[in-house]
This record gives structure tokens, C-alpha cells and sequence, in this order.
């Protein structure tokens, strides 16, 4: 499974998507493996490890879907459907595909998963895939939902960054360092892993990339339709947006404009501006207005929203306040 390829009708329809459920699987392989797969996510670890454990203990059957669905290399295709539709997917639709998969698909994913062997006498039963869909909402509704908007804008922002390198370069940029050996390599190939297997032609198939906040990735596919690559965004939950705004920012910008400028390392919609600052939204837009105007802060449509995040002159500017050195030039704050 190590290329795919395709062509350029796929390649074209191609885009980039938010799945809850996508994320909820992630989050149950960091339970699941007990470790943090960044250190910002410790505390949210040691917040719902103990819960997710009892969760099992009290659900053997899950217990033994996990155990055998999940495994380094491979993840049972029932469990993580790709995403459908044209917006972010609903949580509810997304566990309805997997809580209506066939008992035998089910069973012979995990076979699958496996090794090959026989399955344990707790996973030959026709109930797997509503025994897993009720982990996975478990999973949803107590350790990400809590968070999801603060996750939504990381992915988001993800989203932003790649579609500008897809602006700026092409997809050979915007493709390059989704999650580790992936790569595009001309011609009609996606290099997707290094495994060591035939290339699988996806051509008129849809394309699909799909961040995620853990540090995880893997493929999915509904076929002969759509084909997902799940990688780890760039941006991680590490409570930078809580940060204040450093003094010599404030002084400069003052302090609602400087606190608005601090946010935007993460692109962010006004509505979510007005929510962090307490300011109205008349002063969020008033200082926005401002700050685009000086070359600091860009905008970009994703979906229904408008995000706002740093220009490189912004980024320039808040570091050298924080660390205390002279700013970049106004011309280049212009531009």
C-alpha cells in the first residue's frame, strides 16, 4: 500500500477535510497506548486515561475490538470509514456508518488485523460494530467533544496553511510532509508509506487529507469512491492562545489591538477573537481592519468562516517583542 496512483481528474477534486470521528479514533489510540503523542496532550491524558480504562474493563467485548483492531500497522478498515460529504461530517452520521457495518466485515477486518489467525471467542458475535460505534461515541462525548471547538481551529488552521503552500507551490508542496516518507513523487504517484507493497490505482476515486491533533496518521478508503490520507497537523494544542500579549506589544499596538495580533498564530474567525478577548465585536473588527491594513494580519475563507491569521511581517513583530528585540522595518510591515 506503499503508492497510489492517480490521475488528474483525482487530483483535482482532491481537499481537505474535518472529521470528528477521524479525530475520536485518534484520540482512542493515545488512550489506548497510554503516552501522549506530544507533550501539550499529557494533562488531557491524565485527565481521561483512568475513565477510559474502567470504560473497558466494564465492556469486555470493546475491550477486545480495540485490542485487535488496532494495531501498529494496520487499523480495521470498519472503524474508520472515510469521510463523506461536501463540509465537516456530523459525529452522529459518521458513527452510524460504523455502527451499520456488516457483522461479517466486521469480524473478518479484525481477522484481518490479526494476523490472519482465529478470532477470540469475544469477538465471534454479530454485535462488534455496535459494541465499537458505542466505544467511539464514549470516546467522542467524554475527551473531545469538551475540546472540539479549541480543536476544530487547530485543524482548521492546518487547513489554511496547506491550502496557501498548495497556492504557492502545488501539490508536490502542499503533499510534502504530511505524515513521515509521504511524498509526491510526479507523474500520477503519491508515495503514501514505505511499505513495501503493489501500487493501488485510485484514479477517478476522490482524495481526501485529513488532519488530526494527535500525532498520528493512516490511510482509508471506501472503494472505489473516495481514498483518505489521515495525518497529524502542524499546529498542537499547547494553550498558546491563553498567553498575554507581551508588554512591549501593548505599548506599541495597545492592548486590545496587540492581544488580537498575539491570537492570530493560530488562524482564528471573529466570532472565536470575540470569545477570547471579551472584546465587542465592533472593536474585534475595528482592530482586524487595522492590522490588515498594515500587511500584519491576512485572511482566507475556510468553509462559512473567514479566518484571520499572522502575516510573516506579523510573526516578525510579535516575536521581536516578546524577546525584546527591535521589530521588522514599517516598510515591511506594509506590505
Amino acid at each position: 500500500m506503499g503508492l497510489w496512483l492517480l490521475d488528474a481528474d483525482t487530483l483535482a477534486r482532491s481537499r481537505f477535510v474535518i472529521s470528528p470521528l477521524t479525530e475520536t479514533v485518534a484520540a482512542l489510540i493515545d488512550l489506548e497506548e497510554a503516552v501522549a503523542s506530544h507533550p501539550a496532550r499529557r494533562k488531557w491524558l491524565a485527565a481521561h486515561l483512568p475513565a477510559y480504562r474502567e470504560r473497558l474493563a466494564r465492556d469486555p467485548v470493546a475491550a477486545a475490538v480495540v485490542r485487535a483492531g488496532f494495531r501498529y500497522s494496520w487499523i480495521a478498515d470498519f472503524l474508520i470509514p472515510a469521510p463523506v460529504g461536501d463540509g465537516t461530517p456530523r459525529i452522529d452520521e459518521e458513527l452510524h456508518r460504523v455502527r451499520t457495518a456488516p457483522p461479517a466485515t466486521a469480524r473478518a477486518d479484525l481477522t484481518t488485523t490479526s494476523g490472519g489467525g482465529s478470532l477470540p471467542d469475544a469477538l465471534r458475535r454479530d454485535d462488534l460494530p455496535e459494541r465499537s460505534a458505542a466505544l467511539l461515541e464514549w470516546v467522542w462525548t467524554r475527551t473531545v467533544l469538551p475540546d472540539w471547538e479549541r480543536r476544530r481551529r487547530v485543524l482548521e488552521a492546518d487547513i489554511v496553511a496547506r491550502t496557501r503552500q498548495l497556492s504557492d507551490g502545488g501539490w508536490a508542496t502542499a503533499l510534502y510532509g504530511l505524515r513521515p516518507r509521504t511524498r509526491w513523487l510526479g507523474e500520477g504517484r503519491l508515495r503514501i508509506n514505505a511499505h513495501d507493497n503493489p501500487p493501488r490505482d485510485i484514479s477517478g476515486a476522490q482524495l481526501l487529507l485529513v488532519p488530526v491533533t494527535p500525532r498520528r496518521g493512516w490511510v482509508t478508503w471506501d472503494e472505489p469512491h473516495r481514498y483518505a490520507v489521515v495525518y497529524p497537523c502542524s499546529g498542537v494544542l499547547t494553550g498558546e492562545e491563553d498567553r498575554p500579549a507581551s508588554q512591549a506589544l501593548r505599548a506599541l499596538l495597545g492592548p486590545g489591538r496587540a492581544r488580537t495580533l498575539a491570537l492570530l498564530g493560530t488562524p482564528m474567525s471573529t466570532t472565536q477573537l470575540v470569545a477570547l478577548t471579551g472584546l465587542a465585536l465592533g472593536s474585534v473588527g475595528r482592530h482586524l481592519k487595522v492590522l490588515l491594513d498594515a500587511g500584519l494580519v491576512r485572511r482566507r475563507r475556510a468553509g462559512r468562516s473567514v479566518l484571520y491569521y499572522r502575516s510573516e511581517a506579523g510573526d516578525l513583530l510579535v516575536e521581536a517583542a516578546r524577546h525584546g528585540r527591535p521589530g521588522p522595518p514599517a516598510a515591511a510591515a506594509a506590505e
